[in-house]
Order: C-alpha cells, then structure tokens, then sequence
C-alpha cells in the first residue's frame, strides 16, 4: 500500500482530532481544560519551564485519551458482546487516562500555587 502525501496524512489526523471533539464527551471536557491552562499561562506570566511542564502534562491527557479510545474501539470491533477480557482492557486503558489526568492536576497544583 502506497504512503499518502503528507499533507493528506496531517488532514486524516486533523480528522481524527476532530472526530475525537465531536463525539467524546470525556475529550470535550479535558479539551476545555487544556484551553483553561492556555489561558492561564499567558494570565499569570508562567515562567518558560513551568508553561512547558503544564502544557505537556495538559496534552498527555489528551493523547491518553484518545489511545483510550482507539483501543476502546478496536475492542468493540473484535468482540461486540460482552467479554471480562475485553472489559479487563478496556478498564486499564481508562486507567491511564485517570491516571495521566491525576498526575496532570497535581502538576497544575504545584506550578499554579506559587503564581497565585
């Protein structure tokens, strides 16, 4: 199969964030949050280091999140009913999510406190 030029590729992943904002109530939300730390960054004067450390925290939880999905439905596709496997998977994919979130807000916390 032959590569796509690469500006068809950036438009399928464009397309996929788009998808991602549309439809995932969850990416919503942390999508709201991300724009939230955006302005608070240009708000409170963050230093470099400390907009970068919020930043990448900010879009782990958005990249966990859609790895969750994906897997959530690549999971739905290879088995439709209802499997303890599948709910195993599924339940550690949105575990990294939780995860990767909780470890978001702590670092929100620590870099915010002193700017406040």
């Amino acid at each position: 199969m032959r590569k796509p030029l690469l500006h068809i590729s950036f438009l399928n992943a464009f397309r996929g964030i788009f998808i991602m904002m549309k439809t995932e109530r969850n990416f919503q939300l942390e999508s709201f949050a991300f724009l939230v730390n955006l302005f608070l960054i240009f708000y409170l004067h963050l230093s470099k280091a400390d907009a970068l450390l919020i930043l990448i925290v900010s879009s782990g939880v958005l990249a966990a999140e859609i790895f969750n999905t994906a897997i959530e439905k690549i999971c739905d596709i290879i088995q439709p009913e209802f499997d303890e496997r599948i709910r195993f998977i599924k339940d550690i994919s949105a575990g990294a999510v939780l995860l990767m979130a909780a470890v978001s807000v702590i670092t929100g916390v620590l870099v915010y406190w002193k700017y406040i």
